[in-house]
């Protein structure tokens, strides 16, 4: 469990003050850590609970700010504001990894980096956040922290599948080969690691690795990305 410190030390990044501590420690506590601890709560109701908060305060937001737009415009833009990818970049900013409780087995098949995971904690602190300082709190606190995902969803700068957006890229100018090699696996059967390389018109230009090789293949695609500014639109 953190320390009280480290407790501290997340809430000045946070740039807040909990009433209530036990919320925060709930928030960023791992079913994992608490299935090995007696009497602990984990995350995953306030997860849930967070969820509709950011939710309803970037509906609002998106609802005021956009009043001729129709729903489907408005529903695009959110989905990019809460998607998973979205909110790891959020938990990214806070180091939220570091913070978190977890198991040791978790940790070491890189939970503290997982994006499902840090999506599911930043739901959760906004859920606590909600519980402890109440809506109107929440929703300075939720458009200021998301205030550049926000304009990077309205200007289409938020990008869900790499693979396909690397895809439209690079045959804008016509057909180019790109495929995924799968070059090793690592860990036991029920907690695999992947690793692969993406070649294009058979070069190597890049790698990654995941926990299935569907996130390898996407986390290839995005070093190739952010790695060659040039060949974005």
């Amino acid at each position: 469990m953190k320390s009280d410190l480290q407790l501290q030390e997340l809430e000045n990044k946070l740039k807040l003050n909990f009433s209530d501590k036990d919320l925060l420690k709930t928030a960023i506590t791992h079913s994992s850590f608490a299935n090995q601890k007696k009497k602990v709560e984990f995350n995953e109701r306030l997860e849930f609970l967070g969820d509709s908060v950011l939710q309803l305060i970037i509906s609002e937001h998106l609802y005021s700010r956009f009043t001729q737009k129709p729903e489907g415009y408005l529903t695009k833009i959110r989905s990019l504001i809460v998607c998973e990818n979205s909110l790891c970049d959020i938990a990214n900013s806070w180091e939220l990894g570091i913070y978190m409780n977890m198991s040791k087995g978790e940790e070491i098949t890189g939970g503290r980096n997982r994006v499902s995971i840090l999506a599911d904690c930043v739901e959760a602190v906004l859920a606590a956040i909600y519980l402890d300082k109440g809506i109107e709190y929440s929703k300075a606190f939720i458009l200021n922290n998301f205030k550049t995902t926000i304009e990077k969803a309205i200007n289409n700068e938020i990008i869900l599948d790499y693979k396909t957006k690397l895809q439209e890229i690079f045959q804008q100018n016509g057909e180019v080969n790109i495929c995924y090699e799968l070059v090793k696996f690592e860990g036991p059967p029920h907690r695999r690691k992947f690793f692969v390389n993406i070649l294009i018109n058979d070069c190597v230009k890049g790698s990654g690795q995941g926990f299935s090789k569907k996130e390898a293949e996407q986390n290839a695609a995005k070093e190739v990305m952010e790695s060659a500014d040039d060949i974005r639109e």
